[in-house]
């Protein structure tokens, strides 16, 4: 590619311009033709390889990166080049490797930081194509780290980004050190997008192989283990003027990736053996609890809306999630239901039964949870039967819950009814 020696000379004299921008329509040009030929032709994508295409045009982009102007002309250039990367390594390993020889990590970060949207989606393009799970842990090397935090960034600021999006759910959360790595760096904002992502990622309704629920249950691990570490911040959304805090917003982000994983029943069984969750997720109820009835905030539970109104607050439904975590991690599983009991949790999700407008749904999630805390638990059952008899627990409230109080041979019952009609 001769135009790059003359790109380079014509440049060198900005009194040539007229040659500069003659050579930049050749490279464009040239680049498009390539770009071109490769289509789902291994044939000409091995001969381009062959004749060291590769890295010329990995020097050619760095060339013009060098050309500090903002010509339409040199940012054409550039997106053809990206995407002839993109093209010759479509489908084909050796020309990823050799991308990846030569581009990695600083042509790709060179490239990601651009203002021009499409040089960072076709950047995104040929990165993506280049990835597999070898190359991914290349980038746990703290020198090279910051390109993976540098796509969460693009993916961030430009969320019509397919590519970026691609990278991060396809290649970056297939690798468990390496998410951990990345929170550890990211911003409470960048933690919520992550977190968000791996939402979804948990959400998808597919069939998952034993290699994706192991990533899924080291996943949860860790994320367990930073909710247990950070719950507390939540109560900073009592304060009106803390109602934006980043930290909590993270906790609240935390929680919901927990809920969706103890949905899973593969997951589930993982986490109801993890120390010390069930055991936050009360303590963290308890306080919430006990802060909302302490001052009127978020925490507080109310019934005032008419229907038309929508409570708009980070914190809305926190209370019913942390009930839905206990219901799911006391499914079919005795000793977290006896957890419950010893913890007091009972009498506490009892009192988080009524409607409640900062809470949507918190009374079908109540439901749910002492169900699944008196399936085939007598002792639990007979402790809801004494606090009914002692006026401790609403008997509406068990009603309304499918369950009635019977007192057999000196003994309280506790049993399922079906449900009155409205």
């Amino acid at each position: 590619m001769s135009a790059s020696s003359e790109i380079e000379q014509a440049y060198k004299n900005s009194c040539e311009l007229v040659d500069l921008d003659t050579c930049l329509l050749l490279v464009a040009e040239c680049f498009r033709c390539l770009r071109n030929a490769c289509v789902e032709c291994a044939k000409n994508q091995h001969v381009m390889r062959n004749l060291g295409l590769i890295s010329t045009s990995v020097n050619l982009i760095k060339l013009l990166h060098g050309i500090q102007i903002k010509e339409e002309l040199l940012l054409t250039a550039l997106r053809c080049s990206l995407q002839f990367l993109g093209n010759i390594a479509a489908g084909n390993g050796d020309s990823q490797n050799s991308i990846w020889k030569c581009a990695f990590p600083d042509l790709f970060l060179t490239c990601l930081t651009y203002s021009d949207e499409k040089i960072v989606s076709y950047c995104c393009m040929v990165l993506f194509t280049c990835l597999n799970s070898e190359k991914v842990r290349e980038l746990l090397d703290p020198g090279n780290l910051t390109l993976a935090l540098r796509v969460l960034e693009v993916y961030k600021d430009q969320l019509e980004s397919e590519w970026s999006l691609l990278i991060v759910t396809d290649h970056l959360l297939k690798c468990p050190e390496l998410v951990k790595a990345l929170y550890a760096k990211l911003s409470n904002q960048e933690r919520v997008t992550l977190l968000e992502l791996i939402m979804a990622k948990v959400s998808e309704n597919h069939h998952v192989t034993s290699e994706e629920m192991n990533v899924f249950m080291r996943h949860a691990d860790f994320l367990a283990g930073c909710f247990q570490e950070k719950c507390e911040a939540v109560l900073k959304l009592t304060s009106a003027a803390d109602a934006e805090d980043e930290e909590a917003l993270v906790t609240i982000r935390l929680l919901d990736v927990l809920c969706e994983m103890t949905s899973n029943n593969r997951q589930l069984e993982h986490l109801q053996a993890l120390p010390g969750l069930l055991e936050t997720a009360i303590d963290t109820l308890r306080l919430t609890h006990l802060a909302g009835k302490q001052a009127v905030n978020i925490f507080t539970a109310t019934h005032a809306m008419t229907g038309q109104e929508e409570i708009s607050h980070p914190a809305v439904g926190f209370k019913s999630h942390l009930i839905r975590l206990i219901g799911n991690l006391c499914y079919k599983n005795k000793e977290n239901q006896d957890k419950v009991y010893e913890l007091d949790g009972i009498p506490l999700i009892l009192d988080n039964c009524s409607i409640d407008d900062n809470n949507p749904f918190v009374n079908q999630w109540a439901v749910y949870a002492i169900r699944n805390l008196t399936e085939q638990n007598e002792k639990n059952q007979e402790l809801i039967a004494q606090m009914e008899e002692k006026g401790l627990a609403d008997n509406s409230a068990l009603e309304s819950m499918g369950l009635q109080i019977e007192k057999q041979d000196d003994k309280l019952i506790l049993r399922s009814v079906r449900k009155k009609p409205l």
